[in-house]
């Protein structure tokens, strides 16, 4: 395994993304769709990104990458069609400690971002390690049909019972037969097929802090 697979939590924290183009908007999108404070370094940027910036949902310093803009970053992501400027600033990187990802030179970065097929809080990732991100996408074009938006509503009725259980029985250990049991289900066709009576059934089965009816499976818009 050449990248190890970890989800971050980048909420609240500065990452620097030095380019204008298509790839520096669609890393910044989903920057700020994860809760970073993005700052973005590029003379000029394409439309998304600079309507970004008029919202105020990202820092654009309009310029070219200049030692010292990467100081306090989290993360950085080198995305200019310079590969000159983009070595730069995956050098700055790790005289910093910071990790970087340099998306036209992946072997000069510390990691890649993969193609994600998002239902909620259900992420499905495809790597091929920079190699083709062409693929990537392609792969998880395939698989879109089979996880629609049930999966993300069943995310998140899964995780309101079990934050229920865990609340109502604080006294007792995990309940990992319950657990078990729940994701053996198939929830996500009975939420497609609309079968929420059956959902709470299913809940009230296996639930002995007795969570009442429609408490969990009645809705989308509030799962707990």
């Amino acid at each position: 395994m050449r990248h190890y697979p970890i989800n971050l939590n980048l909420g609240g924290r500065l990452v620097v993304v030095v380019g204008g183009g298509k790839v520096a908007a669609r890393k910044a999108a989903r920057l700020v769709a994860a809760g970073a404070c993005v700052t973005v370094v590029a003379p000029g940027v394409e439309e998304s990104l600079a309507a970004l910036a008029a919202q105020g949902r990202v820092m654009h310093l309009p310029r070219g990458y200049r030692s010292g803009d990467l100081a306090g970053a989290t993360l950085a992501f080198a995305a200019t069609g310079d590969p000159a400027v983009n070595r730069e600033v995956a050098r700055d990187a790790r005289e910093l400690n910071i990790l970087v990802d340099c998306v036209d030179l992946p072997d000069d970065g510390d990691f890649v971002t993969p193609a994600v097929l998002e239902q909620g809080d259900l992420l499905i990732t495809v790597s091929t390690g920079g190699a083709s991100p062409s693929l990537s996408k392609t792969i998880v074009d395939r698989l879109r049909p089979q996880f629609g938006p049930e999966y993300g509503e069943a995310v998140a009725l899964l995780s309101a019972v079990r934050e229920k259980l865990l609340t109502e029985k604080a006294g007792n250990a995990y309940n990992d037969t319950v657990f078990a049991e729940l994701a053996a289900l198939d929830i996500p066709a009975l939420i497609k097929n609309g079968q929420r009576d059956a959902i709470d059934q299913i809940l009230l089965k296996l639930s002995a802090a007795g969570a009442a009816p429609g408490s969990v499976g009645a809705g989308k818009e509030d799962p707990s």
